[in-house]
């Protein structure tokens, strides 16, 4: 008898409000791949000032899941629901999830967030650099240019500089 395999493929999960550290120990414990983007802020209390991992994307947790696991991901009590569109969930592209990796990866590089809409810009890869391999968009963001990695399901948009001479253009993938 030969096993069933699955496809899997990434989701993004929508969670209770600050539930998304617990709700990515819960997932690793069952061994479901999942993935937390975060980034370290400096926080300022009255009595001291200190660098705290907050999530990028506030409310939301990336999983990795086939139709197996579907639903036990979203049995916890701090998820809240699946990212969907007409009903079903989005899946995410794994590129997009290696892009925002190694956008994370660099402690030097500033990346931020933008819900505003963005004219699409060019389709670029980095050729050179920490990002080499990544495709994104190119567009120019308060004077400077920044590569894009647009979540049209998240309604969100991250960006991080970018040296022009180290991204080429890419042609567009027809359909």
């Amino acid at each position: 008898m030969q096993a069933i395999k699955r496809p899997y493929f990434w989701h993004a999960i929508y969670t209770r409000s600050r539930a998304e550290k617990r709700l990515y120990q819960e997932l690793c414990s069952k061994n479901i791949e999942c993935y937390l983007p975060l980034q370290k802020e400096l926080r300022q209390w009255s009595d001291r000032t200190k660098w705290v991992e907050e999530p990028l994307l506030r409310s939301y947790l990336f999983v990795k899941v086939s139709e197996r696991e579907y639903y036990n991901v979203i049995n916890s009590g701090f998820a809240v629901r699946y990212v969907t569109f007409g009903g079903k969930a989005v899946s995410i592209p794994e590129q997009q999830i290696e892009a925002l990796r190694l956008f994370l990866e660099d402690k030097n590089r500033k990346v931020d967030l933008c819900s505003d809409h963005l004219e699409k810009g060019e389709l670029v890869e980095v050729v050179a650099g920490p990002l080499k391999g990544i495709q994104g968009e190119i567009s120019q963001i308060k004077g400077k240019n920044r590569i894009v990695i647009r979540f049209d399901s998240l309604g969100t948009c991250v960006y991080t500089d970018i040296s022009l001479d180290t991204i080429k253009q890419v042609q567009p993938v027809m359909h």
